[in-house]
């Protein structure tokens, strides 16, 4: 489960599905279309700066701000924890520890389950749960999460017969 040296070691570096890109891609091209088109059929110089000013909004709002909400998530999977790290100006990080033990279930809709993702949702206790959006491989992280906290319970099992505790 660790390294030779005792540390923890990165099993997966995720992302939310790249599906999720689809969406402000097509509205990129359709807005460069209809502005080019818009800037045609104007003949004032204020109305050619409206046009501007209206389609550089708009790819701000659909294209840009997409972007970064998906950028702006990953997620972590290392020997000993899960990380989640939502955020591109304002920051947040979720940890759950193997150690603690959790549920893991998935939730899938229609097309999540066409492209083979889903929503990981792990489950700690009295804690609110913690979701892992849009996973592409979806089961197979479920299959993982579970070997990881099994094995964990093992491990802290074997420590304690042995006298040992693990530290963290």
């Amino acid at each position: 489960m660790t390294d030779a040296t005792g540390g923890e070691r990165v099993i997966a570096r995720l992302r939310p599905h790249g599906r999720a890109l689809v969406g402000p891609s097509v509205a990129l091209v359709l807005l460069s279309g209809a502005t080019t088109a818009g800037l045609g059929l104007v003949e004032a110089d204020w109305q050619a700066t409206a046009v501007a000013a209206v389609a550089g909004l708009l790819v701000l709002l659909l294209c840009v701000v997409p972007l970064l909400r998906w950028a702006g998530r990953r997620y972590v999977v290392t020997t000993r924890r899960v990380v989640v790290r939502r955020g591109v100006l304002v920051r947040s990080r979720q940890e759950v520890l193997h150690g603690r033990g959790y549920s893991v279930t998935v939730r899938r809709g229609a097309l999540q389950a066409l492209s083979r993702s889903g929503d990981v949702v792990l489950v700690a206790g009295g804690d609110r749960p913690v979701v892992l959006e849009d996973v592409p491989g979806a089961r197979l992280l479920q299959a993982t999460l579970q070997d990881l906290v099994e094995r964990a319970a093992q491990d802290d099992a074997a420590a304690r017969r042995a006298g040992t505790f693990p530290l963290g």
